[in-house]
């Protein structure tokens, strides 16, 4: 992540938010509702209101991600809702098995908070792009969508990057107009196998 040391997450604080992650999953098949957790109990870095995602993996393949743009809450209590909502309340996925629960990787991405971008064209946007850096958020109008950092992995040339971001907003790959706005942001990413 591209960020002040501060905002950088030590090996504890990950640990803490991957097990809180798991708990809260598990919390959700026996309980029905994501972990309740008290952010005062937590280190106080991850008191902070700080956005996150987390995505579930199953043998490699995605079986859900959730998350929030912008920080509405502590990043503890984030991080458990959306590991509750990635698990249970993603639409692409029926909800989690707990014979799914025992194959589960989770990923935890921490934002940034999200700068809007300035170009005057596609080609323009197309050059400030970070492959591997940049998560982007494309609106226009009611369409929205984004993409996090790691989905370069998948599509590695800014122009892909961009195409399959506006199709996940609604919009054809060679949409192009003066309203659409781009923001960008970063995560810090962690997982545990």
């Amino acid at each position: 992540m591209s960020s002040t040391e501060k905002n950088t997450l030590n090996p504890q604080q990950r640990e803490t938010l991957l097990e809180v992650a798991r708990a809260s999953i598990l919390n959700g098949l026996r309980e029905g509702y994501p972990l309740p957790v008290n952010p005062q109990d937590f280190d106080p870095a991850l008191q902070q209101q700080r956005a996150s995602f987390v995505t579930l993996n199953r043998h490699g393949q995605l079986r859900g991600c959730i998350g929030h743009l912008q920080a509405i809450q502590p990043l503890v209590k984030d991080v458990a809702e959306n590991a509750y909502s990635a698990a249970f309340n993603d639409n692409r996925f029926p909800p989690l098995s707990e014979q799914e629960f025992r194959d589960i990787d989770i990923h935890i991405s921490v934002l940034s908070p999200a700068q809007p971008m300035e170009f005057d064209s596609e080609g323009d946007l197309l050059q400030q792009l970070r492959p591997g850096v940049d998560g982007l958020i494309l609106e226009d109008g009611y369409y929205r969508g984004t993409f996090l950092p790691s989905v370069w992995e998948q599509l590695p040339s800014p122009e892909l990057f961009l195409a399959h971001l506006k199709q996940k907003a609604g919009l054809p790959p060679n949409y192009w107009s003066d309203t659409l706005r781009i923001s960008r942001y970063t995560t810090e990413s962690f997982g545990k196998e």
